[in-house]
Order: C-alpha cells, then structure tokens, then sequence
C-alpha cells in the first residue's frame, strides 16, 4: 500500500462531493478520495467505502478495454488516522483539457435545462455541431452497459466528458473517471456477510442509474433485459466479448487491503449481473 501521507499538496480545484486532496505522487497530480462522512440517519457504518468503490470500479472499465483514468489504493495519515484513500490520475495536461457533459449541454439548447432524462442527454449529442454524435452515443451506450455492470448509480452530467486538444480542437470522450458510487459502498462488511443469497441477487438487480425515463430512474438491468433501444443492443454486442469475468474475479481477489467478506460480495454481484447481460446478448446476437 503506497502511503501518500508526505506528498506534495497543491490547492484542490476539483469539484465533486467527496472528501479530497490534489497530491503530487512520482510527478504526476492525483486527486487523492477519502472515504466520506455518512450523512444518512440510522446508518451503523461511519464512513463510506467509497475508495474501494472507486478502484474496483474503474479497474473493471479498464479490463474490459475502456481508456480509464488510472487509480491507486492507498493510505493518508490524518489527526492520527489512518484512511484507505484512492488516488486517481489527472489525464489532463497543457495540451488537452476535460469538458464534462453538463459543459456541452449548457451550450446547446438555451431553452432548456438539462439534467438526467435520457431523451434529454441523447437529444444534446445529437444537435451539437462540434462532437462526433454518432461515435459519442456509441461511448455512451458502451459506458452505461459497463455501468449498469457494477452498478454505478450516480453517473451524472458532471461524471463523464470529453478530452479536447487545445491546438487542434478535435473533441474525443473523456478516460472513464468517478466510479465511486458503483459496488454499494454503503454497506459495511459486516452488513455484507449477513445477506443471504436471495438479498444479494435483489441488490444486484434492483439497481438504478440516476439517469431517467419519463422522470423515473432507470433500473439497470430492466432497462436491459427489455428495452428495445436499438443503440443499448449494439453496445451489449460491442461489449459483452470483452467482459472477461475471471479476469474481474483475479483483479478483485488480488487486492489485498480487502476482506475477504467485502472481495466475495462485488464478484458475487458482478457475476449476477454478467450472466444478465450475457443472456440479453444471446438472445439479440
């Protein structure tokens, strides 16, 4: 476990709801996560297992084969503490320069505001002149499939963008970054080892995205067993070949800061959903 205690630390300009630092580690900028304060009532956890989250999440993206922000796990002494924290690359630099999607959307239509209906988002990168459209809604598609595999629930406007070379102007989708909400960070371990199968299976299903449809979130793995969105099957066929599930299985047993309560859980959840998807795949291919 790298310790990113004595780093070097530079004023925090980015934005987001976590806890966090921007640390210089081996001379490249991370933004270093710390587990959050639990706001919710009647919670027995006293932080959030958001860094987990965050590694096991992003490292999924990048085995499937997604360009992916590279995260660390680590620890930060504080007050005597000692924190899990995940630190993730910054892949901007002097030449390019992130546009999160919510910047794209404010430009497009002046007459309305856009938040998480789908209809809306898809609506933006269809009438925007300056993006590829149809290699964007292809990323988009491919990043909601992957999503919906460990069960991200807060891919917001703000949680996805495009890299924009500041010579050239060409626009590309933004590396994967801030899966912190994926794999129930909520639950604690000792949560975790009490559910029972069936609970398990309904926490796998029973996932929604905070985008929307006609107002109401999606459900995941609903959305995908019946939709008839032509463009969500082309991502399930571009995709699921690359979902190598047994890798996923070895990257998460390999991570070593992690109980073994907590490793079974997110390959017990991901697996459920995989075999979703795969059917899904069947039956359209």
């Amino acid at each position: 476990m790298i310790n990113f205690t004595n780093c070097k630390e530079e004023l925090n300009n980015y934005k987001g709801s976590e806890k966090k630092k921007t640390l210089i580690y081996e001379n490249k900028k991370y933004l270093v996560k710390f587990p959050d304060p639990i706001r919710e009532k009647n919670k027995n956890i006293s932080y959030i297992n958001n860094a987990f989250s965050e590694y096991i999440g992003s490292n999924v993206f990048k085995i499937v084969g997604f360009p992916t922000q590279n995260t660390i796990l680590g620890i930060y002494k504080y007050n005597e503490k000692e924190k899990i924290v995940c630190a993730c690359e910054d892949f901007t630099d002097s030449s390019k320069t992130l546009y999160e999607f919510e910047n794209l959307a404010l430009s497009t239509n002046p007459d309305k505001k856009i938040e998480t209906e789908l209809s809306d988002i898809l609506n933006v990168l269809d009438e925007n002149k300056i993006i590829n459209s149809t290699k964007i809604k292809e990323k988009f598609w491919d990043m909601f499939i992957i999503d919906a595999l460990i069960g991200n629930t807060d891919r917001h406007n703000g949680n996805w963008g495009f890299l924009v070379d500041n010579q050239t102007k060409e626009v590309e989708f933004a590396p994967i970054y801030d899966c912190g909400s994926c794999l129930n960070p909520m639950i604690d371990d000792n949560e975790m080892e009490k559910l029972k199968e069936n609970e398990i299976k309904n926490l796998a299903i029973n996932c929604y995205s905070c985008l929307k449809e006609n107002g109401k979130k999606i459900n995941y793995m609903t959305y995908i067993r019946n939709t008839k969105n032509e463009e969500c099957h082309k991502a399930i066929i571009r995709v699921f070949k690359d979902i190598n599930i047994i890798k996923i299985n070895n990257f998460i047993d390999g991570v070593s800061c992690m109980s073994n309560i907590r490793k079974e859980f997110y390959k017990e959840i991901i697996n459920i959903r995989c075999k979703i998807i795969e059917e899904v795949y069947n039956k359209i291919n």
